[in-house]
């Protein structure tokens, strides 16, 4: 959106004049079951250095009242502009009130509506992050100017309001009611928050001595028969125990609210005190148990943030990676190690999931420092990247090897204590860090955080006559950044074990593991010259770096035969996650990883892995074979996926994982004759509940196959007519394999701005089908005529759905990189823009790449 920028240099130059004390904020809701606008009116009391300077303050409205300074009423028309509102001749202590009708939103950002079509009721909630307050509210929308907030909020009486304090009982009488909320600590702007609606609550305390803090979880009525509150409760209240007893502070707001809310962009936000998560964490259909740990991951990640974000905050968006980072690595430590925890091997999913992002994001052209240079606000928009989440949690992990973790913790807890309400930056952080473990973390950081790029991992051994190692090295290389990339490949220390391990009755068992420090090209090991060679050498066992890792031909050998063998999870990650990058870069063909799933797979245990491994062959044979070769193995895999549906222990949650692969993949008469059988009930598979998820699953693909019509897809609709349903068969029509559903699903998007975000995500989901490559072809010229005034006209969540989810993807031809040049060099793209669409062109040239590798293993399986 034009005029909604902020740049560094503006923001520190308002840090430097302004100190914000206090917000009082008045939003008037009593109308939001029509929609359109409410009131929004804001008093805030700040002092500024400079008495008679200019300065402004941020606000995204449709229209301003009044705006009065220091009792001198400023004429809206001349003073707000561009989304600020200007303020000239400041005093050393000012009041500012400002009168605006705001907007509701259906696009996620904002204070965002929702009718739920199940009680015709309306829900709202807030999201802020990164500068959204300005929706709701004027104000200095940067992190750094933190203030006390207090909200007084009017709404029908019967709904729930909730906010960052303790919610009062309402006042009033008739059809509103007003709650009066408390002030806040000082925050920043962007974790306030406001939910507001007939939602249902359930509420527990987390207690702990003397120590007694309010819980609540919430979500909509139509959502509360799944509402699983006990189980919600038990993973914060292991969190709560867990960061309590490591940070050694204590939780520092007055309660601590998670509401589940509905068509959240994200997966939850960090709103002190009131947490926000999207409600599909509330599991309508059964789910395998990755997603339950899925979903603790993030209740743990939200409140590892009330300290590391909320307390702490960070100076400027360049170090929102300490953030998110830290969060990331604190809710994967929690899971691992708090007493009770149901998934004690959460590393596993970090190796598999996180780290797998984050080297998918440091291979592209994009790729950036964890510690990012943010010029602006449409800079930190597209940082929540791999980079900044996960690639910047497994160096904190790196990081916690280099130190130790008990090290590790007393810097945090000095951090907290001398930082507490406060903002800071990196060096902050280090230097608490450094005081706590002794170590110069000067050249460590510059390394690992100002640098972009990866490191490849490999080794180097020769055996004696007799079978034994005569001699052991790890080689470190630095493969060149991608085209476009600034900056340049660099070698990097790396704290790492070297596990070995041997066949035992028929599991890969770890027999030993050294632990070293790896720097410069080559690292000698001389701990393991004289030993016979093991079965398999596994470099950075444990993964305590970050870096991508090959094996030797040997052992690379018996974990193609042997690799659902180890008896350990965490090893067969690794090797899984290697193999997967192989296939990405070309260097093992698509027909070679599809054959080391099928043998794998059928002895792997990990319900998370398997998943994962289950989406990268789907990928690898959509984007990576060859086109010649691609059916062959597509055919392969769907015959798989039903062979092992039919295997499944009946109710496991293997089942349930291959019978959403074969409903993706199913291709045959007969294997679309059996989803159509399961759909309908004619056949059953004992243990398999064709519960509502599971039935639009079958749906789509028999529509997208041209098996079911606008009939089948609007009976399903009246079975299941909830808002995930209506996007369910919103997604089903845009999928219909010809070309006037396509035209539709396109104009719905692209010519028309009606759609709400989760409806918008859900055709362009329909619309995008890797079986339907020519009915698309044509969308690729239209996508590079529509992609800039999409970039300028809608805002951020909506166009970046559009920009990356609609992109040609599937044209996998050199055609599609030259009319992604062409676009480039005559549009002249913003940097955000142009960063989503080089990304995306990123893909078709790995895609390229790869297919040539697998062109080239015809005549192999």
């Amino acid at each position: 959106m034009p005029g909604t920028n902020l740049t560094r240099e503006e923001a520190r130059t308002r840090a430097a004049l302004l100190h914000v004390e206090s917000y009082d904020i008045e939003l008037d809701l009593s109308s939001a079951r029509e929609g359109g606008t409410f009131r929004s009116t804001t008093v805030v009391r700040f002092t500024a250095t400079t008495p008679g300077a200019e300065t402004f303050i941020d606000l995204v409205a449709p229209a301003v009242t009044e705006v009065v300074l220091n009792g001198e009423s400023l004429d809206p028309a001349a003073h707000f502009a561009d989304s600020r509102i200007s303020l000239p001749g400041v005093q050393a202590e000012n009041e500012l009130r400002v009168v605006a009708d705001c907007a509701y939103t259906n696009t996620g950002e904002g204070l965002h509506r929702f009718v739920d079509p199940v009680d015709g009721e309306t829900y709202l909630y807030t999201q802020f992050e990164v500068p959204d307050a300005r929706r709701v509210f004027a104000s200095f929308e940067q992190p750094d100017l933190k203030a006390s907030f207090a909200f007084t909020v009017t709404a029908p009486t019967g709904w729930v309001v909730v906010s960052n304090s303790p919610t009062p009982e309402p006042a009033g009488e008739g059809d509103t009611r007003t709650w009066r909320f408390a002030p806040t600590p000082r925050m920043s702007s962007y974790i306030t928050a406001l939910v507001a609606g007939p939602y249902v609550g359930v509420f527990d305390e987390y207690a702990d001595g003397s120590q007694r803090v309010p819980l609540g979880v919430y979500c909509r009525p139509s959502l509360r028969e799944f509402l699983d509150a006990e189980a919600i409760f038990d993973v914060t209240k292991q969190g709560f125990a867990y960061f309590q007893e490591k940070f050694d502070f204590a939780y520092p707001f007055a309660k601590y609210d998670q509401l589940f809310v509905p068509e959240f962009n994200a997966g939850a936000m960090e709103n002190a005190g009131a947490v926000t998560l999207r409600d599909q964490y509330v599991f309508r259909s059964k789910v395998t148990d990755a997603a339950y740990e899925m979903r603790a991951a993030t209740i743990l990640h939200e409140l590892a943030h009330m300290w590391f974000g909320d307390l702490v905050t960070m100076e400027w968006w360049n170090d929102l990676w300490l953030n998110e980072s830290f969060a990331t690595f604190a809710e994967a430590v929690c899971q691992a190690e708090a007493p009770g925890s149901k998934w004690p091997h959460s590393w596993t999913t970090f190796a598999n999931q996180m780290k797998t992002w984050a080297y998918r994001q440091d291979q592209l052209p994009s790729t950036h420092p964890i510690m990012a240079e943010i010029n602006d606000l449409e800079d930190v928009q597209v940082n929540f990247d791999g980079i900044t989440y996960a690639k910047g949690a497994s160096v904190l992990k790196q990081l916690v090897a280099y130190v130790g973790q008990d090290a590790f913790f007393q810097g945090v807890q000095a951090y907290f204590k001398r930082h507490a309400w406060g903002n800071t930056t990196l060096a902050d952080l280090l230097g608490a860090l450094e005081e706590a473990s002794g170590r110069d973390l000067k050249t460590w950081s510059k390394a690992w955080l100002e640098t972009a790029g990866i490191n490849l991992l490999r080794p180097e051994l020769t055996l004696d006559a007799d079978g034994a190692i005569a001699s052991f090295s790890v080689l470190q290389s630095a493969p060149a950044l991608p085209a476009g990339a600034r900056g340049e490949a660099v070698l990097r220390p790396h704290r790492i074990a070297i596990g070995l391990y041997e066949l035992v009755d028929g599991s890969l068992v770890r027999t030993d593991r050294i632990e070293l420090d790896v720097d410069g090209p080559r690292t000698d090991v001389p701990e393991l010259v004289g030993r016979q060679r093991p079965a398999v050498l596994l470099l950075n066992d444990d993964d305590l770096s970050y870096a991508k890792v090959r094996l030797d031909e040997e052992s690379l050998a018996v974990v193609t035969e042997h690799l659902g063998d180890f008896a350990d999870s965490l090893p067969r990650a690794l090797c899984w996650a290697s193999a997967w990058d192989m296939t990405r870069d070309g260097e093992l063909a698509t027909r070679d990883y599809l054959a080391l799933a099928l043998s794998g797979l059928t002895r792997e245990s990990d319900i998370g892995v398997v998943q994962s491994v289950q989406r990268q062959v789907k990928l690898a044979l959509e984007m990576y074979a060859d086109p010649a070769w691609r059916e062959e193995g597509l055919q392969r895999w769907a015959a798989a996926a039903e062979q092992q549906l039919l295997a499944a222990a009946p109710g496991s949650d293997h089942q349930l994982a291959w019978a959403r692969t074969l409903a993706a993949a199913a291709r045959t008469d007969g294997q679309l004759a059996l989803l159509a059988d399961l759909l309908d009930g004619t056949r059953t598979v004992e243990g398999l509940a064709v519960d509502t998820d599971l039935r639009w699953t079958l749906l789509a693909r028999l529509v997208a196959t041209g098996r079911a019509d606008d009939k089948a897809i609007e009976a399903e609709l009246a079975r299941d007519n909830t808002s995930s349903g209506q996007e369910h068969a919103a997604s089903c029509r845009a999928a219909r394999p010809n070309a006037r559903a396509k035209a539709e699903a396109w104009a719905s998007v692209v010519e028309s701005d009606t759609l709400t975000n989760y409806v918008q995500e859900a055709v362009i989901g329909g619309f995008q089908q890797a079986d339907q490559r020519e009915l698309l072809a044509p969308y690729a010229a239209k996508y590079f005529a529509a992609v800039k005034e999409v970039w300028e006209t809608r805002s951020h969540e909506i166009s970046q759905q559009i920009i990356v989810g609609l992109y040609p993807a599937y044209q996998v031809e050199q055609a599609t990189v030259d009319a992604t040049d062409a676009w480039l060099a005559s549009a002249d793209p913003a940097p955000a823009l142009r960063r989503q669409v080089v990304e995306a062109r990123a893909g078709i040239e790995r895609a390229l790449k790869a297919q040539a590798a697998d062109r080239a293993a015809t005549g192999r399986n």
